[in-house]
């Protein structure tokens, strides 16, 4: 079992927080000296505070600079296919 403690400022995890959760894409926006601030992204992208001491079941990878920039270019791109107009005239 890990903890939010291992985990950098600044970078990019895929995680499981609970052993049947689905896997999580995060990144740790701030560092206390207690909690970490994380963005977490998924159907819709959420900003939480953790303890550091919070549980993480396991952390299956840090993300590399160029994955991030690949995912980024992919969800950009999902999210500016939402913004359309319904009744264009």
């Amino acid at each position: 079992m890990y903890s939010y403690a291992l985990l950098e400022k600044g970078c990019y995890y895929l995680i499981q927080e609970k052993e049947e959760a689905p896997v999580n894409l995060i990144k740790v926006n701030l560092e206390t000296d207690n909690c970490m601030f994380v963005s977490k992204y998924a159907e819709a992208t959420s900003l939480e505070w953790k303890r550091k001491s919070d549980p993480i079941f396991d952390i299956l990878e840090l993300l590399g600079d160029d994955k991030v920039k690949d995912w980024e270019s992919m969800y950009n791109d999902n999210q500016g296919s939402y913004n359309y107009e319904e009744d264009e005239e």
